[in-house]
């Protein structure tokens, strides 16, 4: 028997491999679709009439409007440049330690993807930053390379992320959808707050993962010689203070706001947007110049995001219209493992996927299909959507097709060779599966904060 959504996930699929716009071949696959099951009679046209209802409720979704904040929030502390200062301030603490440079950019870089929430933007200002200081410190361009990268991919996992916003509404639609197919009239919901403190100790794990391999490496394999840079730098507590204090305070304000429940996180996202950019007036880092690139680039970002998510939502309507949900749930019954088969085959398919598409597509195509599934088979909704954030994480650094490995050969120097970027890449992809196994082992890690904040 022809599976018809089946030919249309790999249409679209394919047409997406070609080049073509993600949103416009997503809404544009579903709708011939549609047009040739009308003709055909497979297809019962009255579906689409919830298409204009469905796009309404996209652009009013009061989470979902914390998006443009929080990309602005981003994209103001990245043009203001506070990354930077940070970097040399605590380059200059940990002076003549040979682990301190690596140690600085971990920390750094993970405390950019938290205010950022973008792989990309942290990954391209870290590489400019740090990557020359470290390999004019003697560091090995692998391991150089190699961290940089790692940590530019936190920002999908390490609240708050642009990544779990999306996700988080995603699995509350998915979540319903599943308890109201199983006869549940009062579904309950899983919210933003919960996939962020869900999202804390895997993210803390990694990142001490992270550290404890950078150290181990260089302390066996003399991958770096003393920082001549942080060495003749004067340390000065109160510089340290005065570019660390306001950047942490912002993050801990907006992501404490959000998980004790005094604000939700569209609330929450606008007082990181005013602060980042009180931050950006404050030192004297902010022109108008600056405004017009800020806001240039939050537009782009966010229509992007819209646009394919207006585009992932006519699939999804098509696709369940002809039956692609009862088909996925008979395959899911059928394997055999029961509902621990059906999570490796998502996980799988979602991070080959991650190679050739960019986590919002990902989010907006493949959770909605086969979250409502999962769900319905008793899986934990904070569990699944970490799994999949650390799951889309990895395809980020995965050669040779990794996102994030091509925007740093973007920026590296032309002395740094591409096999370099690669293996240097590979141990951190090691570490980020680890913490997947890890995590799928012991869900609590994900579970056990919601649990206590909010049950």
């Amino acid at each position: 028997m022809i599976s018809i959504p089946l030919i249309m996930f790999f249409t679209a699929f394919i047409a997406l491999l070609a080049g073509y716009s993600v949103a416009l071949t997503l809404a544009g696959v579903a709708l011939i679709f549609a047009l040739a099951g009308v003709l055909l009679g497979g297809f019962n046209p009255s579906d689409l009439s919830f298409t204009a209802g469905r796009l309404f409720g996209l652009v009013t979704n009061q989470t979902l409007i914390a998006i443009p904040l929080f990309v602005f929030m981003g994209v103001t502390l990245e043009k203001t440049k506070i990354a930077e200062s940070l970097l040399s301030d605590l380059a200059a603490l940990f002076g003549s330690n040979r682990s301190g440079l690596a140690i600085t950019v971990i920390f750094v870089g993970t405390l950019m993807a938290a205010s950022t929430g973008i792989v990309g933007a942290t990954v391209v200002t870290m590489s400019l930053m740090a990557l020359p200081i470290m390999l004019n410190a003697g560091y090995k361009p692998q391991l150089a390379t190699g961290t940089i990268a790692a940590t530019g991919t936190l920002g999908q996992i390490i609240p708050p992320s642009i990544a779990l916003v999306l996700l988080g509404d995603v699995l509350s639609n998915a979540y319903q959808q599943a308890q109201l197919n199983q006869g549940i009239f009062a579904p309950k919901s899983v919210s933003v707050g919960d996939l962020f403190a869900g999202a804390i100790l895997p993210g803390l794990c990694l990142v001490g993962l992270y550290l404890a391999y950078v150290c181990a490496n260089i302390m066996f394999s003399k991958a770096a010689i003393v920082s001549g840079r942080a060495a003749n730098q004067n340390f000065s507590i109160l510089s340290l203070i005065t570019s660390l204090a306001p950047p942490l305070l912002l993050i801990f304000t907006v992501l404490g706001s959000i998980i004790l429940g005094y604000a939700t996180p569209t609330e929450a996202s606008g007082i990181g947007a005013a602060g980042a950019l009180l931050i950006g007036f404050t030192t004297k880092r902010m022109n108008f110049s600056t405004i017009k690139e800020i806001s240039k680039s939050t537009t782009t970002t966010t229509g992007m995001v819209f646009f394919i998510l207006i585009g992932a939502s006519i699939f999804s309507l098509v696709f369940r219209g002809f039956g692609g949900d009862e088909q996925i749930q008979s395959l899911f019954d059928a394997l055999p493992g029961g509902v621990t088969t059906a999570l490796i085959l998502v996980m799988m398919v979602i991070f080959l996927l991650g190679f050739i598409l960019d986590f919002i597509e990902i989010t907006f195509v493949v959770v909605p299909i086969v979250g409502p599934v999962l769900l319905a088979m008793g899986v934990d909704p904070i569990w699944l959507g970490v799994i999949i954030a650390i799951n889309l994480q990895t395809s980020f650094l995965t050669p040779p097709f990794g996102f994030a490995l091509f925007y740093l050969r973007g920026v590296a120097p032309d002395s740094v060779q591409t096999k370099d970027i690669y293996l240097g890449a590979l141990p951190f992809v090691g570490l980020q599966l680890m913490a997947l196994i890890l995590l799928f082992i012991y869900p609590s890690l994900a579970t056990w904060l919601p649990d206590l904040i909010y049950r």
